[in-house]
């Protein structure tokens, strides 16, 4: 069981047999009455959003959720197939369970996928991966580091800005969970 006071970003809970993901909190105290905790949760099985309030010092299950290695195969529509790297099975997961990961999804990648009651629901990228720039405008002489950002595509379809010296085939390192520029990989 968790407690309000162990609420975070991130943090998986249960709510009525449903795991959900913490996706914002802020602990309240008003000036009358007790305090309370306002969030919005996301529920692992059908993505949608809800705002909740518990009262403070609130108890909440945790979910029967399990993590398993997985390696990312190759995409069919819009379907994607992985493999457990332990048993060599292969599942087929919807776009909806794959989520906004699918942006830094290149073949091969390990990542993890969540699993609740023997089904797949959720897909946990890495904190930071590395991707090749696969388009971009060529830099321009006098660029600086501390200049401003252009748009690039990465190998993986996503876009995102990086600084003017960057170009064509550089390897990168990127934040997954902001989609924001970190180094220049060497």
């Amino acid at each position: 069981m968790y407690s309000t006071a162990e609420f975070k970003k991130g943090l998986k809970i249960e709510i009525d047999g449903s795991p959900f993901t913490i996706v914002d909190f802020q602990h309240v105290k008003p000036g009358k009455g007790g305090a309370f905790v306002r969030t919005k949760l996301k529920n692992l099985l059908t993505g949608r959003v809800l705002d909740q309030t518990f009262r403070s010092g609130e108890r909440v299950k945790k979910p029967d959720l399990m993590e398993k290695e997985m390696q990312y195969l190759y995409r069919e529509g819009d379907r994607y197939c992985l493999m457990d790297n332990e048993t060599y099975e292969q599942i087929m997961l919807t776009a909806e369970q794959v989520g906004e990961a699918v942006e830094f999804l290149v073949e091969n990648m390990n990542l993890k996928v969540l699993i609740f009651n023997q089904q797949p629901v959720a897909v946990d990228l890495p904190n930071f991966v590395e991707l090749t720039v696969a388009q971009t405008e060529p830099g321009v002489r006098g660029d600086t580091a501390t200049g401003g950002t252009k748009p690039a595509t990465l190998e993986s379809g996503a876009v995102i800005q990086v600084p003017l010296f960057i170009n064509e085939g550089d390897r990168l390192k990127v934040d997954t969970r902001t989609g924001s520029y970190i180094e220049r990989v060497k």
